[in-house]
């Protein structure tokens, strides 16, 4: 059976202070490396505790060790570099959290090849400390092109764009056999940039840079099925499609329809994490192309404010998304994680345990069982 729980989470979540202060004291050198990741283990140990005491039966490491959700993963590809990105891609909020950023570019430089795991010493961690299913989250290897394109991979190392995709893919696939190795049978990509196809700003940024939103979208979904397609039969393999979360504001918004018909039929993941916490997001009706069988994790449960939601409107909200999903495979999930970025977004580690006990509890009145 492949791990699939009720009550979920997306994986990050608030930094402790003590946390936030090492990470400083190393970036002025007065932390060693060593010592730094003493203090993240420690962390990590009392985190999956807590998770446990909530009664969560999926873990993660809250990406406690991640500056973001993407860039300490990718930075570590050989030849990648990271950059400024283009300000026509901000996020955006409802203008009150005093927060701007811009999304970092990957500038490819040379041949991509897989020299060492990255995560699996990350893994390992929350592994032996956890009594419950470890979970954790990769980026999504559609991260390595989105914002910039073929302007931003080498023509020397890449003059045929499919062999770029193509050691993209075989890099993922040696990065999750080697998690595979060690344990790992619940692994999440996290691939918000799926959603940018929702939104023109952003389909007009893929055409300024000589992409076509449509067709990119499909090649895109190709290059996760190539990531995930040697993966052990008792492996999930879970994707997570959210609108963007940085310090509670986002960068794309709208309905999943018009990405429905082109991902969810064809992207090879065993269960869908979705974004449904407000309006942004749309109705439950884009569901109805989620093929027969995989799963779907509704985000009902927001992460950016503390406001706590209505557990009865949470089992309504359930109630209609089974008119396209069945029942049986639908679980409850905050709509993101808590912290995607190192800051974190703009809620109390109070709110946060309020609203993981939340889902739990939800879980339990819908299913049984969480």
């Amino acid at each position: 059976m492949k791990p699939f729980f009720r009550a979920d989470q997306v994986g990050s979540l608030l930094r402790p202070p003590p946390l936030l202060d090492a990470r400083a004291a190393h970036a002025r050198g007065e932390l060693t490396s060593d010592a730094l990741r003493e203090i993240e283990d420690s962390a990590i140990r009392d985190l999956v505790r807590m998770q446990e005491g909530l009664g969560l039966k999926v873990v993660t490491d809250g990406e406690f060790r991640r500056q973001n959700w993407w860039v300490d993963f990718i930075a570590r590809v050989p030849g990648v570099e990271i950059r400024d990105g283009d300000g026509n891609d901000a996020f955006m909020n409802g203008g009150d959290v005093p927060w701007s950023y811009v999304p970092k570019n990957v500038v490819t430089t040379r041949a991509i090849v897989h020299e060492a795991p990255v995560t699996v010493d990350d893994f390992t961690v929350v592994r032996d400390a956890a009594t419950t299913v470890p979970k954790i989250t990769l980026p999504s290897p559609t991260r390595m092109h989105f914002h910039g394109g073929r302007l931003n991979v080498s023509k020397a190392a890449y003059p045929d764009m499919e062999a770029f995709f193509a050691d993209v893919a075989a890099y993922w696939r040696a990065e999750i056999a080697s998690l595979e190795a060690v344990g790992a049978r619940y692994i999440q990509i996290d691939d918000p940039l799926l959603t940018y196809f929702l939104s023109d700003r952003l389909r007009a940024s893929l055409e300024r840079q000589g992409d076509e939103p449509d067709r990119l979208l499909a090649r895109y979904v190709r290059l996760f099925n190539d990531c995930v397609r040697d993966r052990r039969p008792d492996t999930c393999i879970a994707v997570h499609i959210c609108r963007g979360n940085s310090r509670s504001s986002w960068i794309s918004e709208g309905s999943y329809d018009r990405i429905a018909d082109a991902v969810y039929p064809h992207l090879d993941a065993d269960s869908f994490f979705l974004e449904y916490d407000d309006a942004r997001s749309g109705g439950f009706e884009p569901l109805a192309r989620i093929p027969t069988g995989r799963r779907v994790v509704l985000g009902l449960v927001t992460t950016k404010h503390g406001r706590l939601e209505d557990p009865d409107g949470l089992c309504r909200r359930i109630d209609e998304a089974a008119r396209f999903v069945a029942i049986e495979d639908l679980a409850i999930s905050p709509q993101c994680g808590f912290a995607s970025v190192v800051e974190g977004n703009v809620i109390t580690p109070d709110d946060q345990a309020r609203k993981l006990s939340l889902v739990v509890s939800v879980a339990d009145r819908v299913w049984g069982i969480a």
